[in-house]
């Protein structure tokens, strides 16, 4: 679907989330928050929309979305939902956790990439779930940025990438995680990308170890966010650096100060909070940035992921 080429809307409150969703239900593309990143999101059932998505982004058809639904009942309408999703959903449910299962066939073949699977969540950001009650249709929405850069973490962010490309944005200020979310396939629980829920708290609401992700054709991921170079700034970008080399700029952790931080204090969940931020921020500078390691424990684990993809080869 092509979209109107105007500035897009930005969209706020009540009577914002009554707009954003006249918009989806008339095929439109509308941004709109969730406590990860910012979406961009277009009615899952109606083809047209969801290839808009694709069109938009500049992503690739073989790389699926996720879907947005209000509930795990609404889940349940799309997909077969294992006992370990129920399990995982009832734990985590609203929040930053997808969960992958066979779908029912009701989903345009874009949205999966042609799989046997969907990958479905329930946002815990207010004014998503108002939008979803509002809109009354699951929403197809990866994040709202040009494929393989950086995501959005802001409205403003959305704009820099996709403005004249999408109808409107629902500004609902700074996300709070930061980071997308953890995606969890099965038929054993497999870890399919970190994200915003630890592995180590899902393990303990399944009571049971996470499988890990069997190994991915570039041209075949099994869920969003598996391509090798993704999240990326426009600068090249090296890893567990201690010092930045000359010409560079040094994004600190904890004891490491670099130039900017993630967080002075090493908190986690402050550091993924900000990641995206600063790697736009940084960016602007046009220089090379040099990150300081961050330890692979709880949210350190997908912070290196999305590092680790945005320094890969473009």
């Amino acid at each position: 679907m092509t979209q109107d080429m105007r500035r897009a809307e930005r969209l706020e409150g009540e009577a914002g989330v009554a707009r954003a969703a006249t918009l989806l239900r008339s095929g439109a593309l509308v941004s709109f928050p969730t406590e990860t990143v910012y979406g961009l999101g277009a009615d899952a059932r109606n083809s047209d929309a969801v290839q808009g998505i694709f069109a938009a982004k500049g992503r690739p058809h073989f790389n699926p979305l996720i879907v947005h639904v209000p509930s795990f009942d609404a889940a349940g309408d799309l997909a077969e939902m294992p006992d370990w999703a129920e399990v995982l959903a009832q734990a985590f449910w609203p929040g930053a956790l997808t969960l992958v299962a066979p779908h029912r066939g009701t989903l345009p073949d874009a949205v999966t990439a042609g799989r046997a699977t969907v990958a479905l969540r329930v946002p815990a950001h207010p004014l998503a779930l108002q939008l979803l009650d509002a809109t009354g249709r699951p929403l197809a929405a990866p994040s709202a940025n040009p494929s393989g850069r950086v995501s959005p973490t802001t409205a403003d962010h959305v704009l820099d990438g996709l403005d004249g490309k999408i109808a409107a944005v629902l500004d609902g200020g700074p996300t709070q995680v930061g980071l997308e979310s953890t995606i969890i396939g099965g038929p054993t629980p497999t870890l399919l990308r970190p994200g915003g829920v630890p592995a180590e708290a899902i393990e303990a609401a399944l009571g049971a170890p996470l499988a890990a992700a069997p190994p991915q054709a570039a041209n075949a991921p099994s869920a969003p966010g598996q391509l090798a170079s993704h999240y990326a700034p426009n600068a090249p970008v090296r890893l567990n650096a201690l010092h930045a080399a000359e010409g560079e700029v040094h994004l600190g952790f904890g004891p490491v100060a670099g130039d900017v931080t993630l967080s002075a204090s090493g908190d986690l969940h402050e550091a993924a909070s900000r990641l995206f931020a600063l790697l736009r921020e940084i960016d602007r500078l046009g220089k090379p940035i040099a990150v300081a390691p961050v330890p692979m424990v709880g949210l350190g684990v997908a912070i290196n992921d999305r590092l680790k993809r945005a320094a890969a080869p473009r």
